[in-house]
C-alpha cells in the first residue's frame, strides 16, 4: 500500500546562507531563450522558441553564435550529445532534429504519428540514447540516436500533458504529467507506461529531477511544494516551498552532492533555492538579478558545479554552486 508522509504542517526553517552567485548575459536576438545545456568545450547552447533559432554562448568571451532555423520551427529543448552534436525538439513542427555545428546541416526526425505533434523536453539515457516528451499528444517517445528511429508510447491517462523527464540509474524514464497528479515510468524492458498516483489531487507536476539513490523528485507547480517519490518504498514526502502556495516552483536540478536546487516562477524575482534532502530544510534562498520572469529548465555542469538557466527576461543565467 502507498504510504504519504506530507510533513505538512512541520515548519521548516530556511536557513538562506551563502548567496549563490549568478551571472546573467542578455541574449541579443531575444526569442525568448531558454534550456541551455553545455557541450564537451564549455559552449553553452540554448534555444530560442519565439526567435526559431539555435545558438550558443561563449561563457569566457562573452560571445554568442546563432543558427537560424525552419521559420515557425517553435524551439523548445536542446541536448547536446557526445560527438558534440547538438539535438533539439521542433516543437511547432512535430519532429526531433539535430543541427551539425560546423556546417549548419539540420537532420529531421518526423514523428511517426502525427499526432505527436509536439515535441517537448529530451534527456539522454545511459546508451547516449534520447528518451521525450510530446506534451499536447500525450505521447512520451524514445529515439535511438544511431539511427533515428523513434518509438512512440501513448500515457493512459486522457491528456496528461506529459512535461519534464528524467532517467534513472537503471535505464528508467520517468515524467511528469502535468494535467493530472500522477508521475509516469517507462521500463525501457517493456517499453510500457506506469503511473504513480501523487497524494493530493492538485498536485501539478511540471519538472522532475532523480538522485543517486533513484528516488525520484517533483515540483508541485499548483500549489508551491517540492516532493519526493521513492520507488522502493513506494511512499511519497513533501516539503511546502520557502513562498508558499504562491511560489510556482518550476525549473529544477540536482547536483554532484544530491542537492535539489529550484526556482520559485511565482515571485518577482524569481527565487533560485537549494534543499538538501539529508537535513530536509531549504538552505540557500537567491534572487535572479534579472528578474528571471520565468526559469523554466536547468542544466547541471558537473566539471564546473554550475547549473545553466534562460529567463524570460532574454537572458542566459550561470549559478555557481557553495
Amino acid at each position: 500500500m502507498r504510504r504519504f508522509n506530507a510533513a505538512l504542517l512541520l515548519p521548516l526553517l530556511l536557513a538562506t546562507g551563502k548567496p549563490v552567485d549568478i551571472k546573467e548575459w542578455p541574449v541579443p536576438f531575444g526569442g525568448h531563450p531558454r534550456d541551455p545545456y553545455v557541450d564537451q568545450s564549455g559552449r553553452v547552447w540554448f534555444v530560442g522558441q519565439r526567435g526559431h533559432y539555435l545558438a550558443y554562448l561563449e561563457p569566457a568571451s562573452g560571445e554568442f553564435k546563432k543558427f537560424d532555423l525552419e521559420p515557425g520551427a517553435g524551439p523548445h529543448n536542446v541536448v547536446v550529445d557526445r560527438d558534440g552534436t547538438p539535438w533539439y525538439t521542433g516543437n511547432l513542427k512535430g519532429y526531433i532534429a539535430k543541427l551539425d555545428p560546423k556546417t549548419g546541416e539540420i537532420t529531421r526526425y518526423q514523428m511517426p504519428d502525427a499526432a505527436a505533434r509536439d515535441p517537448h523536453t529530451l534527456v539522454f539515457d545511459k546508451n547516449g540514447d534520447m528518451w521525450f516528451t510530446v506534451q499536447g499528444g500525450n505521447f512520451v517517445g524514445h529515439i535511438a540516436r544511431s539511427t533515428g528511429k523513434v518509438h512512440l508510447m501513448k500515457v493512459p491517462t486522457a491528456s496528461a500533458r506529459p512535461y519534464g523527464i528524467v532517467v534513472d540509474s537503471k535505464g528508467r524514464a520517468w515524467f511528469n504529467e502535468f494535467n493530472s497528479n500522477k508521475l509516469g515510468m517507462i521500463d525501457p524492458a517493456t517499453m510500457e507506461i506506469m503511473e504513480f498516483v501523487q497524494p493530493r489531487a492538485e498536485t501539478r507536476g511540471r519538472r522532475v529531477e532523480v538522485t543517486s539513490d533513484d528516488r525520484i523528485w517533483y515540483v508541485d507547480y499548483a500549489k508551491g511544494f517540492l516532493g519526493r517519490y521513492d520507488p522502493v518504498k513506494k511512499e511519497f514526502k513533501e516539503w511546502p516551498m520557502p513562498s508558499g502556495a504562491a511560489s510556482r516552483p518550476y525549473a529544477m536540478a540536482v547536483d554532484d552532492h544530491d542537492r535539489i536546487w529550484a526556482v520559485e516562477s511565482g515571485v518577482q524575482p524569481n527565487k533560485f533555492v537549494g534543499f538538501d534532502p539529508k537535513t530536509e530544510t531549504f538552505f540557500s534562498n537567491t534572487a535572479i538579478p534579472s528578474g528571471g520572469g520565468t526559469v523554466r529548465h536547468m542544466f547541471y555542469h558537473r566539471p564546473t558545479k554550475e547549473i545553466w538557466f534562460g529567463t524570460d527576461a532574454g537572458t542566459i543565467g550561470r549559478a555557481k554552486l557553495p
